[in-house]
């Protein structure tokens, strides 16, 4: 059955919302970095986000805990955490939209990762969209004109990571309840984070402390707000706008930091937007046999 137009537009405006929440945690660990050390960053988040999940923790008792996923879960919380580590890095050191636009490849990443780890068929129309989502991240950061930092690398390397989390939920959702997944990967994560608190800890200011709980409720509410969004409507008709966080990212940079917005990454944003689309129209025409609703 076809999602009526309302249901859409709203689903679509939960998803840039969401994404603006997320632009602005991105901002925040930005501005953070400056005074607050990213392995306290990296916690706190982390913290929020299982804090979140204690009435849920509370409404199942024990069975929040039963699962027969250790390895997946402890691999998941381990590249999820990294990825972590190193995206709050790059924001730190790196333009804001730079930084969130490469992240944005993770997507792209999925399918080569399914077909390397677990033998799984790629659409020609896929591998095009991927092709198209390079051609635009090469165009947005535009090498040939200035010199790339290889902090961008660093970027990169945290989308591989966050790719390879999203292919490990794929495997454990045949099994575990999305709530079970996100539980353990907050739990392990706030553990895992806080064993460098041991010896790095540092008095944090007021203000920002200010910062920190805004970032947690952000995050929150932007993770909300995506939920909500993909349950009103299928990913073909509103993921497209998960690519607006790239847009709110650089105008944060250039709002907060004076961090320039050039033609080419107005083309390289576009690029990779049309791209994301094709790839979420292929991957959707695929599961329903060919058939999308318009």
């Amino acid at each position: 059955m076809d999602t009526p137009q309302r249901t859409v537009v709203i689903a679509s405006l939960l998803v840039i919302g969401a994404e603006l929440c997320f632009a602005g945690v991105s901002a925040l660990v930005k501005y953070l970095s400056t005074a607050v050390p990213s392995e306290q960053l990296v916690f706190f988040r982390s913290l929020m986000a299982l804090v979140v999940l204690l009435p849920w923790i509370w409404r199942k008792g024990p069975a929040a805990f039963k699962t027969q996923a250790w390895g997946l879960h402890l691999s998941r919380g381990v590249a999820g955490l990294a990825a972590m580590y190193l995206f709050f890095y790059a924001i730190a050191n790196i333009p804001l939209a730079q930084a969130t636009l490469v992240l944005l490849l993770s997507p792209f990443l999925i399918p080569v990762i399914g077909r390397v780890w677990l033998a799984e068929q790629v659409l020609p129309q896929t591998w095009l969209a991927i092709a198209i989502g390079f051609v635009g991240v090469f165009i947005f950061l535009n090498p040939v004109a200035a010199e790339l930092s290889p902090i961008v690398g660093i970027a990169f390397i945290a989308a591989c990571l966050a790719a390879f989390t999203k292919t490990l939920i794929r495997q454990m959702s045949a099994t575990e309840s999305s709530s079970k997944i996100v539980f353990y990967f907050s739990a392990l994560s706030t553990l895992l984070s806080g064993i460098p608190l041991l010896w790095l800890g540092a008095p944090i200011a007021m203000e920002h402390w200010l910062g920190i709980i805004a970032m947690g409720a952000l995050a929150v509410a932007g993770q909300l707000g995506m939920t909500k969004a993909f349950s009103l409507a299928p990913a073909a008709k509103v993921g497209v706008f998960t690519y607006s966080s790239v847009i709110f990212a650089a105008l944060m940079g250039y709002w907060f930091w004076q961090e320039p917005i050039t033609w080419h990454m107005l083309t390289g944003a576009v690029i990779i937007t049309v791209a994301g689309y094709l790839a979420i129209r292929t991957r959707r025409k695929a599961e329903t046999g060919g058939k999308v609703g318009s």
